[in-house]
């Protein structure tokens, strides 16, 4: 049974191009960053180049930003012709990277690149969270979506050895991952004209529920944020020997791959219960790392370790964000929000953290630094697994052997409906009302009643009401 849901969540076609969608972006932005800093290494030491390569990512952060402003005020329309004038941006920037003029329009050409790599990023994401309807395979799925980008990588580094070409290379995938953003729209709205509500996942606010996962959200970001401040020290460390000419050549780069398909399949296990605790020892094997190379230890060992943990720590920041993203109102913020708070801690931590590599000869102070990060990253991660959001639960997780009532009640509480959510639940399972009715006897806007529902249909893993009322019943025939 779970071979053939496995094989279900990888052929739906719309599975499929949500894989996609989020491997060719990951093959666009790690292009794109390995073009830049090859050509700001050029004219610039290693210490520069880290230090221009992490703003950078901090200018993708702020399009990951600007992106759900866009989507929220912009007609779809607009938005349209706007990702399309985007990706031809970034395929002109590309070049403009290429050519390298001179250090200063290859860094103005490369930050304009990755706000726009940050915007089209933002919107992929989205696309991805509201393609990806089967939440128990989540991980799986952008697991092998990281590893298929990497593995684009590792083919375009090797085989690719002209500049022009990979530039050339890049603006094609631009446009390949516009025509599979415009694809994924459509699909969306498809579903959404199939059904009766709209599909938006978003949640009224009910109070000190609501508050708590605001709580847990900024605590999901913030360690997100001090694990980042580890792997971007040992990111940079990596980057400053490539930059000063030493050739660590592209095979740890199927590490990476290696490592975030394999984050995905072990961290679906038990339905990512154990995600927060297995990428709590991947960070504690990273700190070692970094102690091990401050007092001596080979390089090899830090880049090994690097590749296998980065691949993990990717995959946990993406697929804690998405799946994060469907208990809150605002999903197309919160989807790409773990590579945005991943980039903007690069960014923000470059100088002291190259600072910290040149300087700290002896290295007891990375040494305490990473210490005191990890002794942070416990309590954090402590607290955000006490305050996380109830996890989606799949149909079959539901007891059979209850009376209907009781069986009512526990399915609303598995599928982490709100109280007002309930309310609307058994109006759409045990009444014959339309929408506009049961707006109307819980005291609700059309609008608001609506939201209510594209909710339920999301936790229930459903898409029209006749969806949710065949599995009401189908519990209800097993008594």
């Amino acid at each position: 049974m779970g071979r053939m849901v496995i094989k279900k969540s990888f052929t739906n076609p719309k599975s499929i191009y949500a894989i996609l969608l989020l491997s060719v972006f990951t093959f666009l932005f790690l292009g794109a960053e390995y073009l830049y800093v090859n050509m700001i290494s050029l004219t610039a030491g290693e210490e520069k180049t880290v230090i221009t390569q992490n703003y950078a990512l901090g200018i993708s952060a702020v399009g990951f930003l600007l992106y759900p402003l866009f989507h929220r005020l912009l007609k779809r329309r607009v938005q349209i012709v706007g990702l399309f004038i985007l990706a031809l941006a970034a395929s002109v920037c590309n070049f403009l990277v290429q050519k390298h003029v001179s250090y200063s329009s290859t860094l103005l050409s490369g930050m304009a690149l990755f706000l726009f790599l940050g915007i089209l990023g933002s919107a992929a994401h989205y696309l991805f969270f509201k393609l990806a309807r089967d939440r128990t395979h989540l991980a799986r799925m952008v697991g092998v979506s990281y590893a298929l980008g990497i593995f684009l990588q590792f083919l375009n580094n090797n085989l690719v050895d002209l500049e022009t070409a990979e530039a050339l290379i890049l603006s094609l995938f631009a446009l390949v991952a516009l025509a599979l953003l415009l694809k994924a729209e459509r699909l969306c709205r498809q579903e959404n004209a199939e059904t009766e509500e709209p599909q938006s996942p978003a949640i009224e606010d009910d109070g000190k529920g609501t508050r708590k996962k605001i709580a847990a959200g900024g605590l999901l970001a913030l360690l997100v944020i001090l694990m980042a401040c580890i792997f971007s020290t040992l990111d940079n460390a990596v980057t400053m020997h490539h930059a000063a000419g030493t050739d660590i050549g592209q095979w740890p780069r199927l590490l990476l791959a290696v490592s975030g398909l394999s984050a995905g399949f072990l961290f679906d296990i038990r339905k990512r219960k154990f995600m927060a605790m297995m990428m709590y020892c991947v960070m504690l094997m990273s700190v070692i790392c970094v102690v091990v190379l401050k007092l001596g230890g080979p390089f090899l060992i830090g880049l090994i370790v690097f590749y296998l943990s980065a691949g993990f720590f990717v995959v946990f920041f993406t697929t804690s964000f998405l799946d994060f993203a469907c208990h809150m109102p605002t999903p197309a913020l919160w989807a790409g929000m773990g590579r945005a708070m991943n980039n903007m801690s690069a960014a923000l931590l470059t100088n002291a953290s190259v600072a910290l590599l040149v300087s700290d000869s002896n290295g007891m102070a990375s040494i305490i630094l990473a210490l005191v990060l990890f002794v942070a990253v416990s309590v954090i991660i402590y607290l955000y697994t006490a305050w996380m959001p109830v996890p989606s639960v799949a149909p079959e997780d539901i007891p059979s052997d209850l009376d209907p009532r009781e069986a009512f009640r526990i399915l609303s509480e598995l599928l982490a409906l709100t109280p007002r959510e309930t309310e609307v639940f058994d109006k759409l399972v045990n009444s014959e009302e339309s929408i506009q009715e049961i707006a109307d006897g819980l005291y609700l806007s059309r609008r608001t009643c609506q939201r209510h529902i594209a909710a339920i249909y999301e936790k229930a893993g459903v898409k029209s009401r006749m969806g949710l009322y065949q599995l009401y019943i189908e519990k209800q025939r097993r008594l």
